[in-house]
């Protein structure tokens, strides 16, 4: 069977999941190819596979920490983005594939029903229009127009995958709706991560150790140099902060011994399975990592993203973390850290998300549904 499998590149985290989606089903002996963009084709790239070049499908436009969705999707329209479903329809064409799995990336998955090609829609957000609410006139009718549009591509879709653990422990719950026909097509794969926590072997790290991967630029900064304060406070906690590529680490001054601050890491994974606490953002795929890898978080989620703010809410809730403002003090932060690592019942919470992960198997769960004929509710 041929596979496409198309890839946003707004964000990694669509990125490696797909990554794992590709590397099952080329060990099944298929054949996989990827339509990707920008950093996220470079990586698939760098893993060997069939990549294709394809356009960016939306711009993004916020400042201070908040996504603008509405500017975001005027900017799209007036770049003429949607046009490269041409050069999409065009690839399909050429390639021929069997199957269309596509990342949130909507062109691929409209070019691949317009050619009858069976498609699978992957997304863990179905609530768009959340972004709009409050937000004047303008941006009410705009939500409108972006729910009928979602609600559209969940007709064409064969399935809806949500890379999640299934109801009721899904983390992105908060952030899904549908209508009763669509969910009908849901399909919870389990989480999709890049590598298991049986593959990796972990970092020599001293422990207790804490992943920070909020990193240290722009409107995050603060609460970046708030978790190096609270690792001065307590020197038997060891850390390793991602500074990302925009700040020097010898820009932060003299850092306390238990702290270390790099740019970026090529393979976290033994850096995660290592570490007793990750302080990460909101972003979905660093929480199904995390939970696979059965470790707690302290989420920061970005300010006015309501996809991040829910997805921390419900990882509060259901005792896998907790949740934090970036207004949190560093006595705060401390606070919870040492709560994560030393409360039992956090431990035993996530070794049971673990051990779920391990059950369900996101990538062959995948696989398997793919290698079936599908079976389109219409």
């Amino acid at each position: 069977m041929k596979v496409m499998i198309f890839v946003c590149g707004e964000g990694l985290g669509h990125t490696s999941r797909c990554i794992s989606i590709g590397k099952e089903l080329v060990n099944a002996g298929h054949d996989v190819h990827f339509g990707a963009y920008g950093y996220s084709m470079e990586l698939i790239q760098r893993k060997g596979f069939k990549t294709h070049e394809i356009p960016s499908e939306i711009t993004l436009v916020g400042m201070a920490g908040s996504l603008n969705m509405k500017k975001s999707i005027l900017a799209t329209f007036k770049r003429g983005q949607f046009l490269g479903i041409i050069k999409i329809r065009k690839l399909l064409k050429r390639t021929r594939p069997d199957v269309v799995i596509s990342d949130s990336y909507f062109m691929g998955m409209i070019s691949a029903r317009t050619r009858s090609i069976p498609c699978y829609l992957i997304v863990n957000q179905s609530n768009m229009e959340e972004f709009f609410k409050g937000k004047g006139v303008s941006s009410k009718i705009l939500a409108e127009v972006v729910k009928k549009f979602y609600t559209g591509l969940f007709k064409m879709t064969d399935k809806v995958i949500i890379p999640d653990y299934p109801l009721p422990h899904t983390v992105c719950r908060k952030n899904l709706e549908f209508k009763d026909k669509t969910w009908k097509k849901v399909f919870f794969s389990g989480p999709l991560i890049g590598k298991t926590f049986e593959e990796t072997t972990a970092k020599e790290l001293n422990r207790p150790h804490v992943l920070c991967t909020i990193g240290g630029f722009g409107y995050r900064e603060p609460i970046f140099r708030k978790v190096i304060e609270a690792a001065g406070m307590d020197s038997s906690i060891n850390y390793t902060l991602l500074s990302g590529p925009s700040i020097d680490p010898a820009s932060l001054g003299t850092l306390p011994e238990n702290v270390t601050v790099l740019k970026f890491i090529d393979d976290q994974f033994p850096y995660m399975k290592a570490s007793d606490v990750i302080i990460a953002p909101g972003g979905h795929s660093t929480m199904m990592e995390a939970l696979s890898f059965g470790i707690p978080m302290i989420s920061v989620p970005d300010k006015k993203h309501s996809e991040q703010q829910n997805n921390a809410l419900v990882i509060e809730e259901d005792g896998l973390g907790k949740k934090l403002e970036y207004s949190a003090s560093p006595e705060d932060i401390l606070r919870n850290i040492r709560l994560l690592i030393d409360d039992e019942k956090y431990r035993n919470k996530l070794t049971e998300m673990r051990e779920q992960a391990v059950k369900l198997n996101g990538p062959v769960a995948v696989r398997m549904m793919v290698e079936e004929k599908p079976d389109t509710v219409k």
